[in-house]
């Protein structure tokens, strides 16, 4: 009989990760156990792919910073006077930290926030309720106060935040003035000041072109605030604060750093005891949307930062349906069967602007993965940060 079963992901359980932990070896025992429990296990294969997620190896590495660490890099880089704060996300787990301490860094902080909702989907208000106040999001600067006069008091319908009071309260509690405006147009903050921190993520460099061709003084990113130790904290020369996490009220837990070695090494140990090439890789967010808060779950600067060398590329896939539909059309059964397979063992190297590939998903491999993965593990107390891929790189014709 054919085989019937495709594609599988399994959460795999681990200890408690803690600094200077050797991760290779507890990644590489972790699965070697699991694969062998006599109910749950499983039989490693060539091209299985093991991911772990980026904050047991950020915990690993102790890759933490104070508020303030931040406050003095901040202060170093931006003069310690006003900063304009553009373009944060709303969340108390990846911004209010890092908040309190550039707060700390500075005499005055103006914030701008972006409305009706932040860059990854979390709303201060609906956009109908936007269109029916007359006010353009693309062209108007709102105050504070008209922002209130037009919208009130706004919760977030999961967290119950209101996170234009929660974040003015923290500035204010770090010994800094505030004030806040809402716009979408990056220099508007220039009315403000020209030093200025661009908090977005994805859209970064971006708003930083636009803001130092418009001439502002010092224009910085989340991913410029501790690129570089501060009195012997955690960094990441590529990101910066971007990717943190609150670890407490008074710290960050910061994107990992420099694993490449890692996921190599986790990869050599798997061959050595099994004689299988898997592939290894660390992720954080996926890269998907919730329909209903509609926030846009990639927080992370990247989906997956490490990986071994065969994660790269993009699918190279058919459609099965549209050959279905089209090819094959006056065919059923066993006769349709056998005439798919034909084609996918066929298919070409390259499938780009093949009308046979349309509606596969053009995404990378690493991000389509990293994402199974951070669905997979979650974010609760599953306590899977370690997750086991077998068959992805299978097809139809794959016994």
């Amino acid at each position: 009989m054919s085989r019937l079963v495709g594609t599988v992901s399994r959460g795999i359980r681990a200890p408690i990760i803690r600094e200077g932990d050797d991760l290779a070896e507890i990644v590489t025992n972790c699965v070697l156990e699991a694969s062998k429990d006599d109910e749950w296990g499983f039989k490693v294969r060539d091209r299985d792919v093991i991911a772990m997620t980026e904050a047991i190896a950020a915990r690993a590495q102790g890759n933490y910073a104070s508020v303030q660490d931040i406050a003095e890099d901040v202060k170093n880089k931006l003069g310690g006077g006003t900063v304009g704060l553009i373009f944060p996300i709303l969340s108390r787990n990846r911004f209010s930290v890092c908040l309190r301490g550039i707060a700390m860094g500075a005499k005055k902080i103006v914030l701008m926030l972006s409305y009706p909702a932040d860059e990854v989907g979390n709303h201060l208000v609906d956009l109908d309720t936007v269109e029916a106040k007359g006010v353009d999001p693309y062209k108007d600067v709102l105050s504070l106060e008209r922002y209130r006069e037009l919208f009130g008091y706004n919760k977030h319908r999961f967290t119950g935040v209101d996170y234009v009071e929660f974040y003015e309260q923290l500035i204010r509690e770090a010994g800094a003035d505030c004030e806040i405006i809402f716009a979408n147009n990056p220099k508007a903050i220039l009315d403000y000041t020209s030093d200025i921190i661009c908090c977005d993520i994805h859209t970064l460099a971006h708003t930083k072109r636009i803001l130092k061709d418009a001439g502002a003084a010092r224009v910085f990113g989340l991913d410029d605030i501790l690129s570089a130790p501060v009195n012997g904290s955690g960094y990441n020369k590529d990101y910066g604060l971007l990717g943190t996490n609150k670890a407490t009220d008074d710290t960050v837990k910061l994107f990992p750093r420099e694993c490449q070695s890692l996921v190599e090494d986790i990869q050599r140990r798997i061959l050595d005891a099994t004689g299988k090439h898997v592939e290894v890789m660390v992720y954080g967010d996926g890269a998907f949307k919730d329909p209903v808060g509609e926030i846009w779950e990639f927080a992370d600067p990247v989906v997956a930062p490490f990986y071994t060398s065969g994660l790269n590329g993009t699918p190279n896939e058919l459609k099965i349906k549209y050959l279905a539909d089209n090819n094959f059309a006056d065919l059923s059964g066993e006769e349709l069967r056998t005439a798919i397979k034909g084609e996918i063992e066929k298919k070409d190297a390259n499938l780009v602007g093949k009308m046979a590939s349309e509606g596969t998903t053009p995404r990378r491999l690493t991000d389509l993965i990293g994402s199974l993965c951070d669905l997979t593990s979650g974010s609760g107390d599953k306590g899977t940060p370690i997750v086991y891929i077998q068959g992805y790189f299978d097809n139809y014709t794959t016994e």
